[in-house]
Order: structure tokens, then C-alpha cells, then sequence
């Protein structure tokens, strides 16, 4: 049995979010398919999660595992270490991420849970895990000339491989905003396209 940790970054609700129509469609063709698995949702919205402040930094250590397990910080990078498998839902905001996901990213780059340093530099503790992203997009980011700017399906991917999870896979809804499209068929392209890939992830 698989733990899986489904992050939701959106402030839209379920109903309105187009991420969330297709991040929902995986999950729930994944929940077909690997019954026994335990999945977990962290809406990042209805969760605590706050920019860190400098009264924060000198607690995020950890000299042991298992240390403050319950601490009101630590416990999310704890929760994401025993996770097995990711699923990412967050919208491309300003070429980027959604800033409460970086926040969250703060909460779980912690050294001595997620990472570590050693001689050689530093060492993600999260390896031989799987994750997948879900994003939707105004434009075509994923084609030149504006792939160049795109930074958030990058930022999500580059983060993930210093913890140590090369295992990345990204589906990206574009176009969601361009006069003329047909955003209706755009979204359902992929969320069978989510569907299918939901079976061996």
C-alpha cells in the first residue's frame, strides 16, 4: 500500500478551479485502479501555512529523526517525507507558482528530514518517489518563444530532484485563456489524458 499526498494550491474552489477538474479526475482514476492505497489531501489554503518569519528559522532544526514531530512547521515536512507518491495541483500564476506553494516548499525543505548536507554537498531524503504535477495556463508556455518564461513547472521540478525525486511528470492545460480557443475541449483533452496516466502512476 502506497501513501499519497494530494497538494492543492489554489484559491479557487473545487467546481470553478479548471486545475482542480483535472487533478480531481486523476485522483479519482487513481483511486480505481490502487484501492488500497491511503491518499491524503492538503488543501494549501485551509492549512496553516504562512511565509515564514525570523522567529520561525531557528526552530526549524532537527537533530534527530522524528524530532518535533508536531511542531506547527515541521510536521508538514515530516508528513511529506512518509509520503510515497505526489500529486502537485497548482496553477501557473505569473509565469510561476502560486506564492503559497512556496511557502509550503519553505515549510518541507527542512535539513535533517528532507535533506541533509554532507561532505560532498547536500542530499535529498526522498528518493525512490514519484510525482506528478497538474498545472493549467493562460498561454502555451511548453513551446518556444514563450517556454523561456515559464517557471513554475521548472521551480517544482528542480525543488523535487534536490529532495531527492527524479520521478516527474507533468500535465499541462494551455491555452486557457487565448481568444478563440475552445477551453471546454482543451480541459477534457486533458483530463483523459490525466485519467490514463492515473492507472500506472
Amino acid at each position: 500500500m502506497s501513501k499519497i499526498l494530494y497538494i492543492k494550491a489554489n484559491a479557487k474552489e473545487k467546481g470553478i478551479s479548471r486545475t482542480y477538474r483535472i487533478s480531481d479526475s486523476f485522483i479519482e482514476a487513481y483511486k480505481r485502479s490502487n484501492p488500497r492505497d491511503e491518499i491524503n489531501t492538503l488543501d494549501l489554503y485551509k492549512e496553516d501555512i504562512n511565509f515564514l518569519q525570523q522567529t520561525d528559522l531557528g526552530e526549524l532544526r532537527v537533530s534527530s529523526p522524528g524530532e518535533h514531530r508536531d511542531h506547527r512547521i515541521l510536521r508538514y515536512a515530516y508528513q511529506f517525507l512518509e509520503a510515497d507518491k505526489y500529486i502537485v495541483a497548482a496553477p501557473m500564476w505569473n509565469l510561476s507558482i502560486p506564492a503559497i506553494l512556496k511557502a509550503y516548499i519553505d515549510y518541507i525543505c527542512i535539513t535533517g528530514i528532507t535533506f541533509k548536507y554532507t561532505t560532498n554537498g547536500p542530499v535529498g531524503l526522498c528518493k525512490g518517489k514519484k510525482a506528478f504535477h497538474i498545472v493549467t495556463r493562460g498561454g502555451e508556455y511548453s513551446k518556444s518563444p514563450l517556454d523561456q518564461y515559464e517557471m513554475g513547472d521548472r521551480y517544482l521540478r528542480t525543488i523535487f530532484g534536490f529532495l531527492g525525486i527524479s520521478d516527474f511528470t507533468t500535465i499541462a492545460a494551455e491555452n486557457l485563456d487565448v481568444i478563440g480557443k475552445d477551453v471546454t475541449e482543451i480541459v477534457e483533452m486533458e483530463i483523459n489524458k490525466a485519467k490514463e496516466l492515473a492507472k500506472d502512476f
